[in-house]
């Protein structure tokens, strides 16, 4: 396997909410895009990964906060039964940015020797300190084709633990690389409830572009969380019902 060098992703996440009041918000963000199996071959001075900096990766944010989110990842893929990946395996996450790690959802990318997708991880985390994995598999994943899983782990007291996640994901690469990955929330009538995006311009990871992308959010993190908070307060005094939060499901992955 070609050893591949880790990226940084600059772009907006967008929030979409269609009923049933509509609301919609964009903020910058960057985020990482890294190969975790070349990573383990060989380490990437440009990335700070299990210590101290301004902008780091720590395995104990993914997973099961263990000290290797890789092996924790192959494991998974094993006990599901998911053979075949013996490529390059990527996790697009938000990095700890001052100390603080605020990770709604992050991918693991699972390849083929040939580049080609096998399955994709969905790692989601609220806000309670909880989270879930979607597994997502299917033909076509990497150029945009359509993975869907029932929506079983909460998120957000605005929306009911019910429905079904609609998952596409985009990866350019070459000079104008990039990157996108959506999900969509639909009601069990069909109905759309919610569209959301990740998406940025790629570019290798140096020192360089990650001072770049932190002088311009130095407190990424904190203000992902201040600005849900705030929109969420927008969306209460717009009348939208409030679910409290249920028990977290039995399993820790659905499909």
């Amino acid at each position: 396997m070609e050893l591949k060098r880790p990226l940084l992703g600059r772009g907006p996440v967008r929030h979409r909410r269609l009923w049933p009041r509509a609301h919609a918000f964009e903020v910058p963000s960057f985020f990482l895009l890294l190969p975790m199996r070349s990573l383990r071959l060989q380490p990437d001075q440009a990335l700070a990964r299990n210590r101290a900096a301004w902008v780091s990766f720590h395995d104990a944010d993914h997973g099961e906060s263990g000290p290797d989110a890789l092996a924790w990842c192959e494991a998974l893929l094993a006990r599901e039964g998911v053979e075949g990946v013996d490529g390059e395996i990527w996790l697009q996450c938000f990095p700890r940015v001052a100390g603080h790690a605020f990770k709604p959802v992050s991918f693991w990318f699972c390849e083929r020797r040939d580049g080609s997708l096998r399955a994709v991880l969905a790692e989601v985390h609220n806000t309670f300190g909880e989270r879930h994995v979607y597994l997502l598999k299917g033909e076509g994943l990497a150029r945009g084709a359509e993975a869907q899983a029932r929506k079983v782990f909460h998120v957000s007291p605005f929306a009911e633990v019910q429905g079904r996640y609609r998952f596409r994901f985009h990866r350019r690469v070459g000079a104008d690389a990039r990157c996108i990955a959506r999900i969509d929330l639909d009601d069990d009538q069909g109905r759309a409830l919610l569209q959301t995006s990740i998406a940025g311009q790629l570019e290798p990871l140096t020192p360089p572009a990650l001072r770049r992308a932190a002088l311009a959010q130095p407190l990424h993190s904190l203000m992902l969380v201040a600005r849900i908070h705030w929109h969420a307060l927008r969306l209460w005094l717009k009348g939208v019902p409030w679910f409290s939060k249920p028990l977290p499901p039995p399993q820790a992955l659905s499909r």
